[in-house]
Formats: structure tokens, sequence, C-alpha cells
């Protein structure tokens, strides 16, 4: 959105994207600020903004076709981010992948709006229009079929067995 409005990427504020990877995620940007202006005040095309979010949810995908294998210098970034926060430096408050079993979404790893502390990983809800309470909805679908198909192969206990191995979950 940065380079569709020509601003700096600081610039764009409060969007965000939840649930799972790659074509699955769901993005998130009614609550978008564009230079501290509302996303939906800005001359966006609804052709243009489905454009942006296929853009957004092939952006993996992008860099492994462009440099032949995936990324790590931002993902190693943001993991040295969150054991900081962790251990007490600045809490890192960006959407983080995590074990989920509220708001109706049960026993699935999936990335929520999240606080990461000294006291832990603590995540909220994430707020949105009914389009993209749909789409995170979908990506929780998708990640379930994903957990019940490895739980089908034996590669994780079944989800009752869980507690067995963590008392946490």
């Amino acid at each position: 959105m940065a380079q569709e409005f020509g601003v700096r990427q600081d610039k764009v504020t409060n969007a965000y994207t939840y649930g799972g990877h790659g074509e699955q995620m769901a993005v998130f940007a009614s609550k978008a600020l564009i230079d501290g202006k509302p996303l939906s005040e800005l001359p966006l095309s609804a052709e243009r903004w489905a454009e942006i979010k296929h853009m957004t949810t092939q952006g993996g995908s992008n860099i492994i076709k462009l440099r032949g294998r995936s990324s790590f210098q931002s993902p190693a970034y943001q993991a040295v981010k969150m054991i900081e926060g962790a251990m007490g430096g600045e809490p890192f408050k960006w959407p983080a992948g995590c074990y989920v079993n509220a708001y109706g979404f049960k026993n699935v790893m999936m990335a929520m709006p999240t606080v990461i502390d000294k006291d832990g990983v603590h995540f909220t809800q994430p707020e949105g229009t009914a389009e993209e309470m749909a789409a995170l909805q979908a990506s929780y679908e998708h990640l379930q079929k994903m957990r019940d198909e490895i739980i089908s192969l034996g590669i994780i206990p079944a989800v009752e067995e869980w507690g067995k191995d963590n008392a946490n979950l």
C-alpha cells in the first residue's frame, strides 16, 4: 500500500494478516491508515484492492520465485524481536503465530494480534469487517484440515492427547 499511495512504509499502519500463511491468510485492512488517512477514504477501486490482497497472499511465493529460495532475513529479525520481548525488552506487538484455543478457534496454531513480553504470549481476537472475519474463518478451517491431516499421518498425536505432552494446552 505504501507503493500504491507513494508514502514511506512506516506511514502505513493497522494493516495486518491473520490466520494461516500464504494463500490462506486473511488480509485485514479495514482499520488501515495511509499517512494518517483511513484507507476507506482514499481512491482505491475494488479491482485494485483485490490485486493488492492477492499480491499480499502471494508475497512468500514471489520471494521464492525471485530468489530461488525462501527469504530468511525478515523472519530471523522478527524472531530476535520476539525473543527480546520475551526476555523483558520492548514488547513485540505484531501478529504472530500462537496456539489458539479461544474465540471459536480450537487447538490450532495461527497468526493473531499478539503481544509477546516477559509474561508470555498474549493474543486477542482480530477486529474486522464481516468479509475479513469470514476470510479468517476460512483460514482457520484450512489450518484445521492441515492439522487433522498430519494427525492422520501419525506425525503428531490426536488433539485429545496434547495435554499429556504439554500440560499448558
